[in-house]
């Protein structure tokens, strides 16, 4: 079940330098990407494309890879109905080769645009209607939906996914993990911290919700994203990542009324070089990031996203090809 996959970066690159990133991925052996759906990048220096419209692009211009977003906030500015249809339309663009990653967001994204920012309860509560509603659509009944928050009156979606979509939620916490496993399809996490308890506890409650909810947790996707270098220049890298990711490290990004670029990259300015070392497997052998990568899948997960901050993706993109992902698929 191992699924080796790349985190693309539009909060760093121009969509066109995107889709060349992702057609030399598939080519290099990467079996899935993942694509942050943001309104607004991490810093003022970055880029925030329109991830829907990308990912359509994409879909268009590769054969096998999987697509999907990591993640979308489908509770805000979105109407839920409307990453229905745009999750199924990529769907059947990319012939089924698609997935869709949800989680309760980010004010950066969201407040910015809806003036809206509700405590952390009331976005979980809105994320777990959304996924509801979304499901209810891909059935292409018409659906007259009535919950607290998003209501239908005889809506259909007339173009259908292609496959039945998987939905992963997303869990940085293992509080969170059990409303993952009991309403999704699978897990979204971040990885890097060094006390692997977390990342325990969080598989755990994920495992725990799906079986109350009568999943076969071994079944599911239990996905995580960990940010490596290798083949390119490490301290640029590494300088990269502070410029365009350092807010997103610190947790009050995702909790407080943080809502312009400013205001994250602020917010990432305790963000030393250290810190990013500690988070991330920066190395130009590539036994350390097999062994890297392997605690994660030795953990329970089962696909993996590399992220670079890489300037050169395409250099990254083919060295991992060659020298890491053939002895990571040997071994899962």
């Amino acid at each position: 079940m191992l699924k080796l996959g790349y985190k693309i970066a539009p909060e760093q690159f121009p969509p066109s330098e995107l889709l060349q990133q992702v057609i030399t991925a598939e080519e290099a052996g990467f079996e899935s990407i993942d694509a942050s759906d943001h309104f607004h990048p991490w810093s003022e220096e970055g880029q925030a494309c329109f991830i829907w419209s990308w990912l359509g692009a994409a879909a268009a211009s590769t054969q096998n890879i999987e697509l999907g977003t990591g993640l979308t906030c489908p509770i805000l500015r979105y109407n839920p109905a409307i990453i229905a249809q745009a999750a199924a339309t990529v769907s059947s663009i990319a012939g089924g080769r698609t997935y869709l990653a949800v989680g309760t967001g980010e004010a950066l994204n969201e407040y910015s645009v809806t003036l809206e920012w509700p405590q952390y309860d009331e976005r979980q509560i809105r994320m777990i209607e959304a996924v509801g509603l979304i499901r209810e659509l891909w059935t292409g009944q018409k659906v007259s939906f009535d919950g607290c928050y998003y209501r239908t009156k005889n809506a259909k979606l007339y173009t259908l996914p292609k496959n039945n979509i998987p939905i992963y939620i997303s869990s940085l916490v293992p509080e969170s993990a059990y409303i993952a496993g009991y309403y999704g399809d699978g897990l979204l996490t971040v990885g890097g911290e060094s006390d692997t308890q977390k990342y325990e506890q969080i598989l755990s409650e994920f495992e725990k919700g799906a079986r109350d909810s009568g999943k076969n947790p071994e079944h599911l996707p239990k996905a995580v994203e960990l940010f490596v270098d290798y083949g390119t220049d490490p301290e640029t890298s590494i300088e990269n990542f502070m410029k365009y990711w350092a807010g997103a490290l610190i947790p009050a990004l995702f909790l407080n009324k943080i809502y312009t670029p400013e205001m994250s990259a602020q917010n990432g300015k305790v963000v030393g070089s250290d810190t990013v070392r500690k988070n991330a497997c920066f190395s130009e052998s590539s036994e350390d990031h097999i062994n890297f990568i392997k605690k994660y899948i030795d953990l329970g997960f089962t696909h993996i996203y590399l992220h670079s901050a890489a300037s050169d993706q395409i250099a990254f993109l083919k060295a991992y090809g060659k020298d890491i992902l053939p002895a990571l698929k040997e071994t899962g």
